[in-house]
């Protein structure tokens, strides 16, 4: 039974993240040979507070570019 782990920040609309979660299931299905009925996938939102690249917060304001 395969499982699948998504972590997204918060933020995008629940039509894309069930489409993305019947997606994944699919392509699993169909990559590992597994039946559909038993592919879990598991979508878990963290706010952008709580998710970090380094050092930069996903919430804090994105960097000025330099001209």
């Amino acid at each position: 039974m395969p499982v699948i782990q998504i972590t997204v920040v918060e933020g995008r609309d629940s039509e894309r993240v069930e489409a993305c979660i019947r997606e994944v299931a699919r392509v699993v299905s169909e990559t590992l040979d597994a039946p559909l009925p038993s592919i879990r996938v598991m979508v878990h939102e963290v706010p952008a507070n709580r998710f970090a690249v380094g050092t930069r917060l996903k919430s804090d304001p994105a960097p000025e570019s330099a001209a």
